[in-house]
C-alpha cells in the first residue's frame, strides 16, 4: 500500500520521471492535448479527480465500521480470546465462540426470491413503440439476451443484489466489451491457369488477428470502492455533478487495454514509474469479507496491482484547465470520463459521448429513505438482534463446557490425588494410608452445577422470530412450516402467511426493478445501437416466433436469423418485471377461473381463452409457452347447407364421426 499522505492529496505525485526515458514515451493524445505526466493540464486533471475522490470518500468511510461488522457476521467469525485458544489447543473437539449465521439465512432467503423474480429469460424485455419497430425490438431483445448469456450477466446481478442486502447498496457499471484475439481461418494455395482462374492445390490453417466478440457486460463495484456525489440522494445518481468508483486491476491488463483501445487509454507505460506501488490511498482493504481466511490484503511486493480512480463528471470544457490550457472549446456542460492510475497518472480523459447522455452506472438501494447519499442495509438493522442471538447461544455453550467437565470435590488427605488427576479406562484410584479401612463413600464428590442458561435456547428462538419479522424472511419464505399448535398447519393459514411474506419481499423486488434493472436495460439497448459493429445471428424460437416468421420467413434458416447493426435502430420501450415470482400470483385461483370460463359459452366468447391460458402457464413457471403454439392454427369457416351436401357427395368433406358417421 502507498504511504498515507496529508489531506491535500491533490498535490501528491507518485510519478518518478528519473526512471522513465529522457524523452518520455511517444503518445498521440486526443485532440492534440498535452497530457504527459508533467504537463499543466495533466496536473489539473489529477487534482480534479483526487479532490472529488476525497470529498466522496470522507462520507463513504463513515459506513465502513458497520459494514465490517456485517462482514464478520456473514463469515460467521468471532475472534477467540486467549482462554479459548488454550482450550482448543488442549482439545480441538470442544466448541468455542461462533456466530450463529441467522443473518446469512435471511440474506439467502431474500436473494433466492430476487433471483426467481428477475432471472427468467429474457432478463430484459423490449417492445416497439410503433408498428414498424416491433420486429427490431424483438431482435434487440434476443441480441441483448445473447450478450447476457455470453458475459454471464446474471452472476453480476447476483453480486449486485447480494451487496444491496448486506450493505444497503449495490453498484454495477454497464460496459461494452470488445474481445480481441485470433481466429483459425482456411488459407488456400494454388495456381492460376491460362484463363486466370485460381486452382487450389492445398488448404492450410492460419491464425488471423481480429475482433472475436463484442457485446454488453456488467462490472460490479465494491461498495467500499464507490465514490458518489455526496450532495445527492442515493437514487439520484444521475443528478450529481460526478459519479465515480475505484477499479482494482493490474499493470498488464492496463497495457492490454491501451493496445486494444488507444483512443481511450494512454500513459499506461508511465504507470510503471509510480513510486510506493500503484495502489490508491482511498483503497484501504477495509472489508472483513476474508477475515476468516486470513485477511484480504493484496500482494504489492511481487505482483503488480493498479488502482484506477474513475470519475465521470459534468464539466464545461472551455473552463476546465489552467494557464490557458483548457481541455476543449465548448461553453456548455458535457459529461466526461477521467481515469487516474495509482493516484498519479492520468490514463484516460475523453467525453463520454454516449447516446443516453447519462453516467454509465446503476445503483440499487432497496431500503433507501429518499434523501441520504447512502442507504442503511437490512442486515445492519438486524445487527443488534444478531449479537443478542450470538450471546445467548455462546453463553449456553460455555456453560455446557463447564458442566460436562468433571468438577470433583476431594479430600487430598484421603485420596491419592495423582491417580485422580490422570484417570484411564479401568483405572484404579488408591486411598492414602490414613483412610484405609474407612470405606470410600465420602472421599470424593461431584460438584453440582446449575445450568442457568437452559432457557437461552427458547430465548434464541424468540430472537430468530423477531429477525424474521424485521428481515421479511419468515419461515414460509425459508421453506419451514409452523411447528406445534393445537392443529396441523392448514392450507389457508399457509397461503396467508406466504402471501404476507411475499408481498414484503416483492416490494424490495419492485424497487430494485425500477431503480437498477430499468437503468441497466436502457444502457444495454443504447450501447447496442451505438457500438455494435458486427452482424450476429439470433434464435427465432420463443414468444416472438410467429411475428418473425411472418415478416422475415425468407431470412430464417434452422431457427436462426441474421441481424445487422442497422436492424436495431428502432424506438423501443423496456418492460420491467413487476417483482413477482412464478407461482406467487394465486395460480390455483386462476385455474379455477379458467375452468369456469371454459364451461360457460357466453364467457368464452367474451374472453381470450388462449391468452388467459398462457398467463396461467407463465404464472406456474413455464418459461416459454409460445414455443408450443402452432404457427398456422386451424381456422373454422361456414358454408351454406347446399354447398356442404355437394362437397360431401364429392368426398371433399367428411363428417366428424367419419365417412359412415361413426
Amino acid at each position: 500500500m502507498p504511504n498515507i499522505i496529508e489531506s491535500n492529496s491533490s498535490s501528491y505525485s507518485g510519478y518518478d520521471p528519473s526512471n522513465a526515458p529522457a524523452d518520455g514515451y511517444e503518445y498521440g493524445y486526443p485532440d492534440d492535448l498535452d497530457l504527459s505526466p508533467e504537463s499543466p493540464l495533466h496536473d489539473f486533471i489529477k487534482s480534479f479527480v483526487l479532490s472529488r475522490a476525497r470529498a466522496s470518500s470522507d462520507v463513504m468511510k463513515r459506513n465502513f465500521p458497520q459494514w465490517r461488522k456485517t462482514d464478520e457476521k456473514m463469515t460467521a467469525y468471532i475472534p477467540v480470546d486467549d482462554k479459548e485458544v488454550e482450550l482448543k489447543e488442549k482439545d480441538v473437539r470442544k466448541p468455542t465462540s461462533v456466530v450463529f449465521p441467522y443473518s446469512f439465512v435471511i440474506a439467502e432467503s431474500i436473494l433466492s426470491y430476487l433471483i426467481a423474480a428477475f432471472f427468467p429469460e429474457p432478463i430484459f424485455r423490449f417492445e416497439g413503440k410503433s408498428p414498424e419497430d416491433i420486429v427490431g425490438s424483438i431482435m434487440m431483445e434476443n441480441v441483448i439476451q445473447s450478450h447476457c448469456n455470453r458475459n454471464k450477466v446474471a452472476l453480476n446481478l447476483h453480486t449486485m443484489f447480494y451487496d444491496a442486502i448486506k450493505y444497503g447498496i449495490g453498484i454495477a457499471v454497464p460496459i461494452w466489451t470488445v474481445k480481441h484475439g485470433f481466429k483459425v481461418v482456411k488459407q488456400s494455395s494454388g495456381i492460376f491457369n491460362i484463363f486466370s482462374k485460381f486452382l487450389p492445390t492445398k488448404d492450410t490453417r492460419t491464425l488471423e488477428e481480429s475482433i472475436i466478440y463484442e457485446g454488453n457486460a456488467l462490472q460490479n463495484i465494491d461498495p467500499y470502492n464507490y465514490l458518489p456525489d455526496p450532495n445527492v440522494a442515493v437514487q439520484e445518481v444521475q443528478a450529481g455533478e460526478f459519479s465515480g468508483y475505484i477499479e482494482n486491476t493490474n499493470l498488464y491488463s492496463l497495457l492490454s487495454r491501451e493496445k486494444d483501445d488507444p483512443s481511450k487509454y494512454f500513459n499506461a507505460k508511465y504507470v510503471r514509474h509510480v513510486r510506493h506501488g500503484r495502489t490508491s490511498i482511498y483503497v484501504s482493504d477495509s472489508s472483513n469479507r476474508m477475515i476468516k481466511q486470513g485477511g484480504s490484503e493484496r500482494n504489492t511486493s511481487e505482483l503488480s496491482p493498479v488502482d484506477i480512480i474513475w470519475i465521470n463528471a459534468t464539466i464545461i470544457p472551455s473552463k476546465f484547465g489552467k494557464e490557458g490550457n483548457y481541455i476543449g472549446d465548448s461553453e456548455y456542460p458535457e459529461k466526461w470520463s477521467f481515469g487516474l492510475a495509482g493516484d498519479s497518472i492520468v490514463i484516460s480523459a475523453k467525453p463520454l459521448g454516449l447516446t443516453h447522455n447519462d453516467y454509465p452506472i446503476s445503483v440499487i438501494a432497496p431500503d433507501f429513505d429518499g434523501y441520504s447519499p447512502i442507504a442503511n442495509s437490512r442486515l445492519a438493522i438486524e445487527y443488534g438482534l444478531q449479537e443478542i442471538l450470538d450471546y445467548l447461544l455462546n453463553s449456553h455453550v460455555a456453560n455446557l463446557r463447564k458442566a460436562v467437565n468433571d468438577m470433583i470435590i476431594v479430600d487430598p488427605y484421603q485420596v491419592n490425588i495423582n491417580d485422580l488427576k490422570n484417570p484411564k479406562e479401568g483405572a484404579i484410584i488408591r486411598l492414602r494410608r490414613p483412610a484405609w479401612g474407612r470405606g470410600v463413600k465420602d472421599v470424593a464428590q461431584q460438584l453440582v452445577i446449575n445450568d442457568i442458561t437452559r432457557n437461552n435456547i427458547g430465548d434464541a428462538s424468540f430472537i430468530m422470530q423477531m429477525m424474521d419479522n424485521v428481515g421479511s424472511a419468515g419461515g414460509a419464505m425459508q421453506g419451514n412450516l409452523r411447528q406445534g399448535g393445537p392443529e396441523r398447519l392448514t392450507k389457508g393459514e399457509f397461503q396467508g402467511t406466504l402471501s404476507g411474506a411475499v408481498n414484503r419481499i416483492e416490494r424490495i423486488a419492485r424497487i430494485i426493478g425500477m431503480m437498477g434493472m430499468q437503468d441497466i436495460g436502457y444502457f444495454f439497448a443504447h450501447h447496442t445501437q451505438q457500438m455494435l459493429s458486427m452482424d450476429t445471428y439470433i434464435k427465432t424460437t420463443g414468444r416472438w416466433q410467429e411475428t418473425i416468421m411472418r415478416e422475415y420467413s425468407d431470412q430464417v434458416q434452422n431457427n436462426r436469423m441474421l441481424v445487422t447493426p442497422f436492424d436495431l435502430l428502432v424506438d423501443y420501450d423496456l418492460l420491467i418485471r413487476d417483482g413477482s415470482v412464478p407461482g406467487g400470483n394465486y395460480s390455483e385461483s386462476w385455474i379455477q377461473l379458467y375452468q369456469i370460463l371454459a364451461q360457460n359459452p357466453e364467457l368464452t366468447q367474451s374472453f381470450e381463452m388462449v391468452r388467459i391460458f398462457k398467463h396461467i402457464a407463465r404464472g406456474l413457471g413455464a418459461k416459454d409457452v409460445d414455443q408450443f403454439e402452432r404457427l398456422n392454427p386451424p381456422t373454422a369457416s361456414t358454408m351454406p347447407d347446399e354447398t356442404i351436401e355437394s362437397e360431401v357427395q364429392k368426398g371433399n368433406l367428411v363428417p366428424v364421426g367419419g365417412a359412415n358417421g361413426k
